[in-house]
């Protein structure tokens, strides 16, 4: 794992995913990826919010990760892949909304 976003949803995560991809981090680990495969990627997530955490299986063949549910992991993840560069993105309130 080389790069982890750490910004929730709505917060520039899906651009973030596709400039790490266009700079050969690829694949990219998104929220998306639960959503299009739910037999692989939910029991291990399951997992993992009950601190049973399998990140080797998680993040098989991701060079990068951000969004949910990565983000909700950043502590673990520092101490997982310490290597990694972490990057935050917000927003403002005003803007969110």
């Amino acid at each position: 794992m080389k790069v982890i976003g750490v910004g929730v949803g709505r917060t520039g995560t899906y651009s973030l995913k596709l400039a790490l991809e266009r700079l050969g981090l690829r694949p990219c680990h998104h929220m998306e990826e639960v959503i299009h495969n739910p037999p692989v990627h939910v029991p291990l997530w399951s997992a993992a919010l009950q601190g049973r955490a399998d990140w080797a299986a998680i993040y098989r063949d991701y060079a990068s990760a951000v969004d949910w549910p990565t983000a909700g992991f950043f502590r673990e993840l520092n101490t997982i892949y310490p290597t990694a560069k972490f990057v935050l993105t917000h927003r403002s309130s005003e803007s969110w909304i």
